[in-house]
């Protein structure tokens, strides 16, 4: 092969160092200008041994999602990587211990399960991190040196990301990392390579320098601050806890506040309640937080108070399967609530994506008057990317509202306009006394249940969002491939859509006629870019990562146009082979009692 699309994996147990080693790697090779993308899977267990593996794409070319199978597998606990031996492509390579330190059953050593077109390299990485360190806790450092040795990696590179790990440590703790690393290194060089994997340099000028590895919810953090989020408040939750974790590292930092609150209800009401107060402010949650928070978002719809809640999807219902992704609550995040409750929703793609939403998602707040969700998932969540940010902060500055001046009478919070958008004020402001309730209202606040008043009104709250559709700086939907008329077209969202695109350049190479388009944001949707869309397609495919195909559902049911679904709920990243045998499927001819 090239070279310039290598994935390794790397698996052990928890205690083995095995996300540290896929975290030096990964970060190692995007500031030398690689592309990388990266996910960690972690053990459910709180305590106890359970298995992690760490896979890392290093790519040339912009990639869009892991590969189905590894080119390089690197065993640190065999009884967790056995199963997994089989995941490794023809002519890839097996890394592994070759000198236990206890005699094992027959069939326990992975030496016995290495498939004949894959190619063994076994090293005593145990031995020699006792050598050269006196004990074997860097054995993983040792295990890492041994493949940038085998793949000719340069090691310079290695030591700064090392010491960039360790550097709140004692000199020592570096000194003996690096130690490990390099024996392991000259293991590894030493060996003659049989494998066809080849690390080819990145382009000559490509600089990694300000390229930074960061997860789906670490974006999410950049962004919130780069748009001067004035507090934050949250209840801890799987997978969308770490937000609140940096946050409350980092925004303190910045003037800003951070509250744990008692329990996701409590979470968004304060969001709300300092949203009506002037403040830049937001809350995360997964799928259960966000069916307790429905009543509060409610309220935020009629009081039109801006706020922002970001949605780390996992797998459902209830307490589900908190440590596996899913995109099962487009529903809930669209829907939820009682009475027609409509509000902003936005699902990026990937990281970068992540980063956009999480910022301008004030902007549409502010300027809408509405809530706004920023619905994401487990996945996009922990998934690594390399990303450059911004020299520049990219978000509109905090809209300041001021009521003085507007009327001679009464303020009219709710007034009636042509585009929808009420003027706004904030307690304190002079000229700006209003009443803010849940009941229905009239144009100056009060409670108002005459007909006529809850239509337009309905009316009103519903209207003012369809220009959000067109904010600027946003992309709300976007096509890729080919232009014009297709025979497939590939209608996706949220972290699916890296694998849609995969599958669709990997089906343009065999010669099929296809397409693909992102939808950003799911509500309201951009039909006025979708439908043509369907337009120029013979048949549209929707595969998406829920039972029920939400957004299938979804668009079918506004565009009232059919579409093919695609529906998976392993708790895993739908693979790029699922989609791409269903591509070719339809390119055939598709089969109607598939159509939804």
């Amino acid at each position: 092969m090239t070279g310039t699309d290598v994935q390794f994996a790397i698996c052990g147990s928890a205690g083995d160092g095995t996300i540290a080693a896929g975290d030096i790697l990964k970060r190692t090779m995007a500031a030398m200008g690689y592309k990388v993308i990266a996910f960690d899977i972690y053990p459910a267990e709180i305590r106890g041994f359970g298995k992690c593996i760490s896979r890392v794409r290093v790519s040339i070319e912009q990639a869009y999602s892991l590969k189905r199978r590894s080119d390089v597998f690197l065993s640190l606990n065999d009884a967790h990587a056995i199963p997994h031996v089989g995941e490794v492509r023809d002519f890839g390579a097996v890394v592994y211990d070759d000198a236990p330190i206890a005699t094992i059953p027959e069939g326990a050593h992975i030496s016995a399960h290495i498939r004949p077109a894959q190619l063994p390299y076994g090293a005593s990485f145990r031995q020699i991190s006792d050598k050269v360190t006196g004990n074997a806790r860097a054995r993983n450092l040792v295990a890492l040196g041994y493949l940038a040795g085998l793949y000719g990696m340069p090691r310079d590179a290695f030591h700064k990301t090392i010491g960039r790990k360790f550097a709140t440590k004692a000199a020592s703790v570096t000194q003996v990392n690096v130690r490990a690393f390099d024996a392991g290194y000259d293991a590894g060089a030493s060996v003659f390579k049989l494998d066809d994997v080849v690390m080819a340099p990145p382009p000559v000028g490509a600089d990694g320098s300000r390229a930074q590895m960061m997860t789906g919810n670490g974006a999410t953090v950049r962004g919130l601050l780069d748009a001067d989020i004035d507090c934050f408040f949250g209840y801890p939750i799987t997978p969308a806890t770490s937000i609140m974790e940096r946050l409350a590292t980092d925004l303190p930092k910045r003037g800003g506040r951070m509250l744990q609150t008692e329990d996701e209800i409590s979470a968004i009401a304060a969001t709300i309640g300092a949203g009506y107060a002037g403040a830049r402010a937001a809350t995360a949650t997964s799928g259960p937080g966000l069916a307790l928070m429905t009543e509060m978002m409610g309220l935020g719809v009629i009081a039109e108070v801006p706020s922002v809640t970001i949605v780390s999807q996992r797998g459902g219902p209830s307490t589900g399967l908190p440590t596996k992704t899913e995109q099962s609550d487009l529903n809930l995040a669209v829907y939820g609530g009682s009475g027609d409750a409509q509000r902003i929703v936005l699902a990026p793609t990937n990281v970068e994506g992540c980063y956009r939403c999480a910022g301008i998602a004030f902007e549409l707040a502010e300027k809408f008057q509405t809530p706004v969700i920023v619905l994401i998932d487990l996945y996009l969540s922990n998934r690594y990317e390399t990303v450059i940010p911004p020299e520049v902060k990219p978000f509109a500055p905090k809209a300041i509202p001021d009521a003085a001046g507007r009327s001679s009478g009464p303020f009219k919070r709710f007034a009636f306009t042509d585009d929808g958008l009420s003027p706004r004020a904030i307690p304190g402001q002079n000229g700006g006394v209003h009443t803010i309730t849940g009941l229905e209202h009239n144009e100056l606040g009060r409670p108002a249940d005459q007909a006529d008043n809850h239509q337009r009104m309905s009316r009103k709250r519903h209207d003012k969002l369809l220009a959000a559709t067109r904010h600027p700086g946003l992309t709300v939907a976007k096509r890729f491939g080919r232009t014009g008329k297709v025979d497939v077209g590939i209608l996706g969202w949220g972290s699916t859509f890296g694998e849609i695109l995969e599958a669709m350049y990997a089906a343009e190479r065999e010669g099929i006629s296809c397409s693909a388009m992102k939808v950003v944001m799911l509500s309201p949707l951009p039909v006025h870019l979708i439908e043509p869309f369907f337009d120029d397609c013979r048949i549209v495919l929707v595969p998406e990562l829920n039972h029920e195909g939400q957004l299938a559902h979804l668009v079918s049911g506004t565009l009232g146009r059919p579409v093919v679904r695609l529906d998976r709920v392993t708790g895993a990243p739908m693979e790029v082979d699922t989609i791409l045998a269903e591509i070719r499927r339809l390119a055939l001819g598709p089969a109607a009692g598939n159509a939804a």
